[in-house]
């Protein structure tokens, strides 16, 4: 089981340093000003999300979208630079913030690909492009449910001595 939960892991901290840059760098171009951005950043988002996927979400910027991103860049982008601490530092929170993570992410992905699939806007590629995050989504709700890995050291209910010496 160590292995796997290795695995698990690696994946999840190559997810979350996705999330890391995407989120503040394209994603936050829906909803705040452009010219806040480098005008390649501006490129960058519309070449990957226009012009290669055809989002129609980001182009059209329904209301139910934006608000989907406004969770993402208050909740679910802090949270992933939470997880990956939490799993580099080997944090005995980081289950319980990584199912946090997992759960909310799922919620999001699954609303924009149930209204993808049923606008008929959306391209094949486009909807393909949603299901490997959503599998993200369902690894991090896993190993939120999984028991911590072995390397994790709880301390709750220990307090350090402070140069106390034992009775004899």
């Amino acid at each position: 089981m160590g292995a796997l939960l290795k695995l698990v892991d690696a994946t999840l901290i190559v997810f979350f340093i996705v999330i890391a840059v995407a989120a503040p760098l394209l994603d936050s171009q829906i909803i705040l000003p452009r010219r806040l951005f480098p005008d390649w950043l501006v490129e960058l988002q519309s070449w990957l999300y226009v012009r290669i996927l055809g989002h129609n979400l980001v182009t059209e910027k329904p209301h139910f979208f934006v608000g989907l991103v406004w969770l993402q860049l208050l909740l679910q982008w802090p949270l992933a630079l939470a997880n990956l601490y939490g799993i580099l530092a080997a944090k005995s929170w980081f289950n319980t913030t990584c199912l946090i993570y997992g759960v909310s992410f799922f919620g999001s992905i699954i609303t924009e690909l149930s209204e993808l699939v049923q606008s008929g806007k959306a391209s094949d590629m486009l909807v393909y492009f949603y299901f490997p995050f959503l599998g993200l989504a369902v690894l991090a709700i896993l190993r939120g449910l999984l028991p911590p890995s072995c390397k994790t050291t709880s301390t709750i209910g220990k307090r350090p001595t402070l140069g106390r010496k034992k009775k004899a």
